[in-house]
């Protein structure tokens, strides 16, 4: 790794097979644990026995075009981020090994200890607050693969993601110019999109204090997302509505014939985001941090129509005739939408490290919806529409989340360490949507004709000891207890409302992982774990009501998600480099899903239990420096995994399906090489394989709008350093211009330009 890099972002990335022996500072790798021991504040267990990956700042500087902060995941193993364009808010959901796309629920993000991601609900529009961390402030991230330190909750299943953010030792300051540009083509758009992001930071350290301020804004133009179709030959021959053309043959995800008539949701979003932090050191060993954060997003959401009228103008309403059949456009084809919101994140830690017999730490958070307002014309005749009409608003003021968390360390003699703790988080949903007589800046005008909301709340204790009982041997036991409590959940319409009655629910989840020391060279080593993860408010109380009071599409009984993980590791150390295999394995049972229930008449669909979940697969993953060639640094990741449902007597045409979103392959690489000490050179590339967005696997189209494809794309970055002051950057994303889809289409080849001061 490039000798620049931090100590622990060393060890953690190059120290995978060997037993590193470390000065002050630098953790040790041994017996296939990591072991947390430098004087930097962590948020990580100081044992952790499980598969970590990282990346260090220096990494992201050199060889990811970094737009968000979810970016520095791109090349990490078995990894997703299903990031749709630059600053996209609420769909950029993180998949892990045996987790889709569509399970955001089953992973953890976390920056300097701060929960970031957002357990309201499990899906698209539940991504993490990846907004509350800029990548110019990342000093490094680590990601903990699998649900086996008792120190996370069973959100912890799939991975483990901790953002590392500066802290300065002197004064500094930065600044950066980043340009974007996409040429966009896709059934009847053929466009470009641009967008710009410019960001500020300084620091500084005096004495006992410091403090780091950082300033980021990112106005962006996202390429369409949502396409409105109609069925090819759904209705009879008619002469019936106005002939129009420009309407796009294609093929649905089934492969079934259909017609795109234009371009939805396109987002034009700028964003601003503020932090502030502020430490002070009691004394060499003990650490008060204040962390402020502050996100705005305003967006727009335009549409525009394919169809034209014998005039050639745009056809947006009404009754119209695709070649000889008839069709007639709804009010929400072609949605025109605003959204306007602010959330605040508030942060205060103290912690020791005193490396002596005992350590503690004392964390809490608070994430605030304070402002979170979607306003949507509810018919769309353009361009009248952009000057007002009737419409909705959805309002999410109030909705949010805090945590408290209590931990400690003993360390009583040189064979134990012992971690304990108790942690506490809880949720509020507040939704309501609303008739507005105008849509852009309208109030009211009659109750609200939807309304959910409700709380959850998880108060838990864990304790976990790491035991090195033989030379070459190291075990590392523990178990987390989970209290679950849902409360003041409601269901309401304009007509009707339903409470729900309170749940209370308890688990305890047991990890162990045993670890062999082979050689100086090789390490062994095997972990299992349980995660419970609890059902989200969204999943229980987000749904709908028929006339006579009955709940339509949500359940508030679900049961939990319980999975049993495990993995089995090889780690090995080689000249100038490492290399990991490692095998894993996960049973799920209740797996939370949208589906079908087909034994109840008439027939359901929302969130059910999926009865049984089995996935399996391989992951090798390999790093290497100055190996071919000298400055030649290599970093790649080969994944097969084979994830089947095993049972689901409400779906019986889903057994022996693929989980979805799940593919047998993936695989990515990085090649870097600095060609002086000035000028590096990177070209990496990720491989995904065919998959699945349905239960029962019959989208068999992936390339299409709501399908799932698979992809290989290449992205390449150059990056010339002037002096000590000024670089710059100079980069392509998804340079082969693939075309693919995750429902909504993927960027196509993007240009990205950047320019960087330091100080």
């Amino acid at each position: 790794m490039n000798t620049t890099m931090s100590p622990l972002a060393v060890a953690l990335l190059a120290a995978f097979a060997a037993q590193v022996h470390a000065e002050d500072g630098v953790p040790l790798h041994q017996l296939g644990t990591v072991t947390i021991t430098g004087n930097r504040p962590t948020s990580l267990p100081t044992q952790i026995p499980t598969t970590i990956e990282g990346i260090t700042k220096e990494d992201i500087e050199r060889d990811i075009n970094a737009t968000d902060a979810e970016d520095a995941l791109k090349y990490l193993p078995s990894l997703l981020v299903r990031k749709r364009y630059i600053g996209d808010y609420n769909h950029a959901v993180l998949s892990t090994r045996a987790s889709g796309t569509g399970n955001s629920a089953r992973s953890m993000v976390y920056a300097d200890g701060i929960l970031l991601s957002n357990y309201l609900g499990n899906g698209a529009t539940f991504a993490p607050r990846w907004g509350m961390v800029s990548p110019e402030e990342i000093e490094r991230v680590d990601v903990l693969y699998g649900p086996f330190s008792a120190a996370y909750g069973g959100n912890s299943v799939g991975a483990v993601v901790d953002y590392v953010t500066r802290m300065p030792t002197r004064f500094e300051a930065h600044a950066k110019l980043t340009l974007t540009h996409q040429p966009f083509k896709l059934y009847g758009t053929n466009d470009r999109y641009d967008g710009k992001q410019g960001s500020f930071s300084l620091g500084d350290r005096q004495g006992a204090w410091s403090w780091w301020l950082a300033l980021n804004r990112t106005d962006s133009e996202g390429q369409p997302l949502t396409f409105p179709t109609r069925a090819a030959g759904a209705s009879s021959l008619s002469s019936a509505g106005t002939p129009v053309s420009g309407a796009v043959a294609g093929l649905d995800r089934t492969n079934s014939p259909w017609y795109l008539l234009g371009a939805a949701t396109q987002y034009h979003t700028v964003q601003d985001q503020l932090k502030a932090k502020l430490a002070v050191d009691f004394s060499p060993t003990m650490r008060a941090t204040y962390t402020f954060g502050l996100w705005r997003n305003a967006s727009e959401g335009r549409p525009t129509s394919y169809l034209r009228d014998a005039a050639g103008q745009p056809v947006y309403s009404g009754t119209v005739n695709v070649s000889g059949h008839a069709y007639t456009l709804t009010p929400t084809d072609f949605n025109v939408s605003n959204e306007d919101l602010r959330h605040v994140m508030h942060g205060l830690t103290l912690k020791t490290n005193t490396r002596g017999v005992f350590d503690w730490e004392i964390a809490a958070s608070l994430y605030d919806y304070d402002k979170d307002r979607l306003r949507a014309a509810t018919t769309v005749t353009m361009p009248a529409s952009l000057n007002g009409g009737a419409g909705r608003l959805v309002n999410q003021g109030g909705t949010g989340w805090n945590t408290l968390a209590a931990k400690g360390v003993w360390r009583p003699d040189a064979a134990h360490i012992a971690e304990f703790g108790y942690q506490r988080e809880a949720y509020k949903l507040s939704s309501t949507e609303s008739p507005v007589a105008d849509w852009i800046s309208g109030t009211p005008v009659s109750a609200p004709t939807s309304r959910f909301a409700g709380k959850t709340e998880i108060n838990s204790l864990y304790a976990q000891d790491t035991w090195k009982f033989a030379p070459q041997w190291k075990t590392v036991l523990g178990a987390r207890f989970e209290h679950w409590h849902a409360h003041d959940g409601v269901t309401a319409n304009a007509l009707n409302a339903a409470a729900h009655a309170e749940r209370t629910e308890h688990y305890v989840s047991p990890k162990a992982a045993l670890a062999y020391q082979a050689s100086e060279d090789w390490v062994l080593k095997a972990s299992l774990g349980r995660a419970v993860r609890m059902p989200t408010v969204s999943e229980l109380y987000q749904g709908g009501l028929n006339a006579a009071g009955q709940l339509t599409n949500n359940d508030p009984k679900l049961k939990p998600e319980k999975s049993w993980t495990t993995e089995l590791s090889g780690e090995r150390k080689l000249d100038g480099g490492y290399l990991r295999l490692t095998a894993f394995g996960e049973r799920t049972a209740d797996a939370l899903y949208s589906q079908t229930n087909v034994l109840v008449l008439p027939l359901v669909t929302n969130i059910q239990n999926v009865d049984l979940i089995r996935t399996k697969g391989l992951e090798v993953s390999y790093g290497a420096s100055d190996v071919l060639l000298r400055g030649l640094e290599l970093s790649s990741s080969l994944t097969w995994t084979d994830s089947k449902i095993i049972r689901n007597d409400k779906a019986p045409s889903s057994v022996g399906k693929w989980q979805p979103r799940i593919p047998a392959w993936r695989a990515t690489g990085v090649a870097t090489y600095a060609v002086n000490d000035k000028l590096s050179m990177t070209l990496a590339a990720r491989y995904s394989g065919k998959q699945y967005s349905t239960l029962d696997n019959s989208d068999v189209n992936g390339f299409a709008y709501q399908g799932a494809s698979k992809y290989f794309t290449a992205d390449a970055r150059l990056r010339y350093r002037f002096n000590a002051q000024w670089s710059m950057a100079l980069g392509v994303d998804n340079l082969n211009n693939y075309q693919y889809w995750n429902f909504h289409p993927y960027p196509q080849r993007t240009y990205v330009a950047e320019l960087k001061f330091d100080l």
